[in-house]
């Protein structure tokens, strides 16, 4: 039951946030009498739906379900009460709820009014789909994800520029699908400057807020004409500058709908982790990284990346002035360079995706 529970919650994924994906089943026995998933914030929880479905037969049933119900009112009551005025007899949960507004306090309100509950089933697994929610509670910090596209040798471009294209159209969809699954896409004014991307989700997605396009441009050299500024009804246009930068320029660009936002320098660049906490302040739980070497480079100096998933050509650029998938200087020993795990590859088309965990 509990495997139906993690793909009825893997359903709402790029919807949910700022909430946590979640999935629920009610049963008797082996036979499943209701069954749901969280959709969007503000709709009804994955519980409420699944008992809904059952009706009467939530009686005396189990409720099979990822995370721990809610105690708490936010945009809907809370989902305890319900299961226990359906007379469920029993809750399975995978993880406690990590926000410290629940964190247990369903599982002793359920236990409390006399509902078994048991801990623990697929647990890995279920904290494994909620990690980019359990970060935002714990950290105030968004789940941030590396995506890059290169050569078989680690190139993203040649030594001129050229970068179109090193991956296929179908890795390229298969890349607009991730970007789907996120809250906001982050790129610097280099890509920007080199690409001119609109950094859209294509087509409309079921998110409960647009997918927001984040800008590093330090000293605001985003131009007027810039695609991602023609599309501000596909979603905002967040532009991070320096303390320095221009105030007219700034003042431009706000005019044009996209929001500036200075933030202090850390040796000599934006600060990420301000960055970053900004962002998780706009409800941001999870950011799709498309920037170019240096930019990977920065996150992975600050260990501010939590993924990377990088799809590889088959092709070969070479050249000592290529450019790499992560610039920056590099560490002097092979013992600090980051550490992956949890590596999983597949094809797409002639490309080969490689998806890893870093190693904190």
């Amino acid at each position: 039951m509990m495997q139906r529970v993690m793909a009825l919650a893997a359903m709402g994924r790029g919807c949910t946030t700022p909430n946590p994906l979640v999935g629920a089943v009610v049963a008797r026995g082996s036979e499943v009498v209701g069954q749901g998933y969280h959709r969007r914030a503000g709709e009804p929880h994955a519980e409420i739906i699944a008992l809904r479905q059952a009706g009467g037969a939530a009686r005396g049933a189990t409720l099979y379900t990822n995370l721990e119900p809610c105690c708490h009112v936010g945009r809907t009551p809370p989902c305890v009460q319900e299961i226990v005025r359906a007379g469920v007899r029993k809750v399975v949960a995978s993880i406690r709820d990590p926000d410290p507004r629940v964190n247990g306090g369903g599982f002793r309100t359920l236990r409390s009014s006399g509902v078994r509950v048991e801990v623990g089933l697929m647990r890995r697994e279920a904290e494994v789909l909620n990690r980019a929610f359990s970060k935002s509670v714990k950290a105030g910090l968004p789940f941030v994800t590396l995506k890059g596209a290169a050569s078989l040798d680690g190139r993203i471009a040649t030594p001129s520029g050229d970068s179109k294209w090193i991956t296929s159209a179908e890795a390229r969809e298969h890349a607009r699908v991730l970007r789907r699954e996120h809250d906001a896409v982050l790129v610097g004014i280099g890509t920007i400057l080199a690409d001119d991307p609109r950094l859209t989700v294509r087509p409309a997605h079921c998110r409960s807020l647009p997918l927001c396009r984040v800008v590093l441009d330090g000293s605001l050299r985003l131009p007027d004409g810039a695609r991602v500024l023609s599309t501000l009804d596909q979603g905002p246009v967040l532009v991070f500058a320096g303390p320095r930068a221009s105030r007219s320029r700034a003042e431009n660009l706000e005019k044009r709908g996209a929001t500036v936002e200075r933030v202090p320098l850390s040796r000599g660049r934006l600060d990420l982790k301000r960055l970053l906490r900004s962002l998780a302040q706009r409800d941001i739980n999870r950011l799709l990284v498309e920037g170019g070497g240096e930019i990977h480079a920065s996150f992975l100096r600050q260990h501010l990346a939590d993924r990377m998933v990088v799809y590889l050509a088959p092709r070969v650029i070479g050249g000592r002035d290529a450019r790499s998938l992560v610039g920056g200087e590099g560490p002097r020993r092979l013992a600090d360079a980051p550490r992956l795990e949890r590596l999983v590859s597949y094809r797409v088309g002639p490309e080969l995706v490689v998806e890893a965990d870093l190693r904190k």
